[in-house]
């Protein structure tokens, strides 16, 4: 199934995508007559995984420890599909990050890699938006840099988990303005997504709705206001924001 949540006249629904249709019980919406809303409701904790693809990581010239790198994406930059980026004034270098996103869907702690599907409520398309200005230094862990309202767009809708049987091998593209300008697959992730949850949940309880953010591979590039940035990950679906100007 594809799980979407949606405002329609000033209510927030909870329903299904099927048939182009956006449902709410027995009652159809049109997609373009709804404000989207992130997909999953409740998050008590976004983790963020930073150079989780060696190619993403060569581009930046940056090292790479054996272990994942970790860092918390704040749910309030979330955002849902068609909503706004809205850029800063005054930053030099501002991009996007296509990026696979798994939901948790039960508590898990300590679990090992061969049982970790058993804990997945699904998967969906994140944008980690960052400012490059604010990564290096003392900006690390990059809380700025990924911080901002709306640098979280993510959906447009929740795959349930069954629907998806390979998540280790889905192909990610990021287009702006209709330019081709990243492609990836998550096959190439430094670490499997049993494997990283796995490594969480040994410090750390996953709760339901709880998001791994499992990062972008090589193709970055400068995003400026008026451009539309389209993210497809295939089995999943399209994700698309426009970026604004902070003063619009």
């Amino acid at each position: 199934m594809k799980l979407a949540r949606f405002i329609h006249n000033g209510r927030v629904l909870h329903g299904e995508y099927r048939h182009g249709q956006l449902w709410a019980g027995n009652i159809p919406f049109d997609p373009d007559d709804v404000t989207w809303l992130p997909p999953v409701a409740h998050t008590s904790k976004a983790i963020g995984l930073a150079l989780s693809y060696a190619d993403h990581a060569a581009e930046l010239e940056l090292q790479l420890p054996p272990e994942p790198i970790l860092f918390h994406k704040v749910p309030s930059t979330f955002i849902g599909h068609k909503a706004k980026i809205i850029a800063p004034a005054n930053i030099e270098y501002m991009h996007y990050e296509c990026e696979l996103v798994v939901v948790i869907g039960r508590t898990a702690r300590k679990i090992k890699a061969a049982h970790a599907y058993d804990y997945i409520q699904g998967y969906t398309i994140g944008n980690d938006v960052t400012i490059r200005d604010f990564v290096g230094n003392y900006y690390r862990p990059p809380v700025k840099a990924k911080g901002f309202d709306t640098f979280g767009p993510i959906g447009p809708w929740l795959v349930t988990a069954d629907e998806i049987s390979e998540p280790d091998n889905l192909n990610l593209r990021t287009y702006v303005n209709g330019e081709l300008r990243q492609q990836g697959n998550t096959r190439h992730l430094r670490h499997t997504i049993p494997e990283l949850i796995e490594y969480i949940t040994e410090f750390m309880t996953l709760e339901p709705g709880d998001m791994i953010w499992t990062g972008t591979p090589k193709g970055i590039s400068h995003i400026y206001p008026g451009d539309i940035v389209r993210l497809e990950i295939d089995q999943i679906g399209v994700l698309e924001n426009e970026v604004i100007a902070e003063s619009a």
